[in-house]
């Protein structure tokens, strides 16, 4: 029992067996149709007929989930733990709110359905990639903190220089700091919507200041991101080769 149990395990949280690949690869299909059957249900004017296999997919996706919910549990160290934690909380809520809203047409309650996004969140478990992405952002978590902490700051900053360049000329766009926070974040960030814009000779230098630091907002993450990602992938590398050699 204890053999199996052990095998059972090594199948469904590794994918270095055949067994784990193929499960690992049938859960993201599931997901992703799932996802995509999801899209689907919204469309006006559907065929019974396709309401009904799109229904079907979706009991078949909730019936695997809960299997794969519960496979975990059991093989789970510590079951308080996995229920509890970000992955566990993620896999109950890719099947839950169907068992919710099902025979239910409370508006109040099909909110739930909402949480079948949640599947979306599933497919980190499986993606290397993404797990590459996890350790990059790991690596450079202070940095990117320091970073959101001097962009606040950056916005704030030009949120107080825009409100007294503009208030007078445009009392109903400008009329707070706080409304001000709109055009300083649009404009930080490059995106430049263009329905909050200064008018004055001291806005337009200050917005012209903003926007050039906006493509340093832009450009310092990327770098901190890709260096990381390189690193990841660099240290990744070494320890397959150096696990070949043995």
């Amino acid at each position: 029992m204890i053999v199996k149990l052990k095998k059972l395990k090594r199948i469904i949280e590794n994918d270095d067996t055949k067994a784990g690949k193929i499960f690992n690869w049938f859960i993201q299909f599931l997901i992703i149709l799932s996802l995509i059957s999801f899209t689907i249900e919204s469309l006006p004017n559907l065929s019974k007929k396709t309401r009904d296999i799109l229904y079907s997919i979706e009991v078949f996706t909730i019936i695997t989930f809960t299997i794969e919910y519960i496979l975990r549990l059991i093989v789970a160290d510590k079951k308080l733990r996995f229920i509890f934690s970000f992955y566990g909380l993620i896999d109950l809520f890719a099947f839950l709110p169907f068992y919710i809203t099902t025979g239910i047409d409370l508006r109040s309650i099909r909110i739930f359905r909402l949480f079948r996004l949640f599947r979306l969140l599933k497919i980190l478990r499986y993606n290397k990639a993404i797990q590459r992405f996890k350790l990059a952002f790991r690596s450079i978590k202070e940095e990117l903190i320091l970073f959101f902490i001097t962009t606040m700051f950056l916005v704030y900053v030009s949120s107080i220089g825009i409100y007294y360049c503009e208030y007078e000329s445009q009392p109903d766009q400008f009329s707070s700091i706080l409304h001000s926070f709109w055009w300083a974040i649009v404009t930080l960030t490059t995106v430049g919507y263009g329905d909050v814009y200064p008018i004055t000779v001291c806005g337009k230098i200050l917005a012209s200041f903003v926007m050039l630091i906006g493509i340093g907002i832009v450009a310092i993450p990327s770098g901190l991101i890709a260096s990381a990602l390189t690193k990841v992938i660099r240290d990744e590398d070494d320890e397959n080769k150096s696990q070949a050699k043995k």
